[in-house]
């Protein structure tokens, strides 16, 4: 069997996450932040996964238990498995990035963006039900 290929062209706002691989890689893009507000991408939250992001245009801030990191085109954060986290984008123009994550956090992710009940208690249910715990 062939490993999967990709390039920077048909990996752009895609995920790649072979079957039985128990890791995913995704590209994703953050708005940028022009009025100054703290628009999260992710609500603060834990899970038993590491995480890792690293930028490739524009800049993430990196929320690791309670400090926060600014993370440069060019830079990496990794969040250990168990710690509160969340992201954004602290700039006025876009963030481009490779978001690294364990198959649960992805998964978690699409059923979060599949949800049509996206009230409190139902978004606690979804991230207990993929061994997850939102905090906000």
């Amino acid at each position: 069997m062939s490993a999967p290929k990709f390039s920077e062209s048909n990996m752009r706002g895609k995920t790649l996450a072979p079957p039985g691989s128990k890791l995913v890689l995704a590209e994703w893009e953050a708005a940028g932040s022009p009025d100054g507000e703290r628009r999260y991408e992710a609500p603060l939250h834990r899970h038993t996964e590491d995480e890792a992001w690293y930028v490739l245009e524009g800049t993430l801030a990196v929320r690791i238990g309670d400090e926060e990191v600014e993370v440069p085109a060019g830079g990496a954060a990794i969040v250990p498995g168990g710690t509160v986290h969340t992201y954004r984008n602290p700039r006025p123009e876009p963030a481009r990035y490779l978001l690294v994550m364990g198959a649960k956090t992805n998964a978690l992710i699409g059923a979060i963006h599949g949800a049509a009940d996206r009230s409190p208690g139902a978004m606690r249910r979804l991230f207990e039900e993929h061994d997850a715990e939102l905090l906000e």
